[in-house]
């Protein structure tokens, strides 16, 4: 995939296939920035997001869309990749069962690795703090943390070319959200966002992402172009 013209301002973007990755990821290019796309198959249930997140760097005309494979279903410990845990269908207190244990760590790590290598300096992630769902790796002091980290634990962080990790969304609504995406010609009929979408992508309209994602289409006066089952 290289349709995009390459630049001396690279990103690594964290690219689910969901609504904000997408979001993220028009945000970048239209900073100028040459899009470098990574995606994960780590044995969550809903694998149809990798068809999504396939989809949306196409159409957005990354320079390279990877995706890497995990065993997060080794460990466990979460709905999202214990088949045996149920996506629950209603609001609950604290942070829910369909946290991913480290999820965002391990995914920003690898993300680094592939910046040091591209010589991007520059990683961007969808993560929000206003329509978290309570996951405590979105949390703005958990992105600058990891920036941190990412100076102290690298070539070419101690060499004082240090890296910035990047969370345009941190403070916007899912209604600002797509408003944003829409300006900047995302098609979200291509994204997938349900937490137990089906094989071919179909939502089921329940679960706490797609509750999200329908508020946010209605907030911001927005069709909704997310096929239910």
């Amino acid at each position: 995939m290289t349709t995009q013209a390459s630049t001396d301002k690279k990103a690594v973007i964290l690219l689910s296939g969901g609504l904000d990755s997408a979001t993220v990821v028009a945000m970048a290019r239209a900073e100028g920035y040459s899009c470098y796309t990574m995606s994960f198959d780590y044995g969550q249930r809903h694998r149809a997001e990798l068809q999504a997140a396939e989809r949306v760097a196409r159409d957005l005309g990354v320079i390279e869309h990877k995706v890497i494979g995990l065993n997060l279903n080794g460990i466990g410990g979460s709905a999202l990749t214990d088949s045996s845990i149920d996506v629950p269908e209603a609001p609950s207190e604290g942070i829910p069962v369909t946290y991913v244990p480290a999820r965002n760590t391990v995914f920003l790590s690898l993300a680094l690795g592939w910046a040091e290598v591209l010589g991007a300096r520059d990683i961007f992630i969808g993560v929000n703090a206003v329509d978290y769902s309570g996951y405590p790796d979105c949390r703005p002091e958990f992105v600058e943390a990891f920036e941190t980290l990412a100076n102290l634990a690298t070539k070419a962080g101690v060499e004082g070319n240090g890296f910035r990790i990047q969370a345009p969304l941190q403070n916007l609504s899912k209604g600002d959200i797509v408003q944003a995406g829409i300006k900047l010609g995302v098609d979200y009929s291509l994204t997938v966002s349900c937490y137990q979408a089906d094989a071919n992508g179909f939502a089921c309209g329940k679960c706490d992402s797609c509750r999200l994602r329908a508020e946010g289409f209605a907030a911001a006066g927005i069709s909704d172009p997310t096929r239910y089952f």
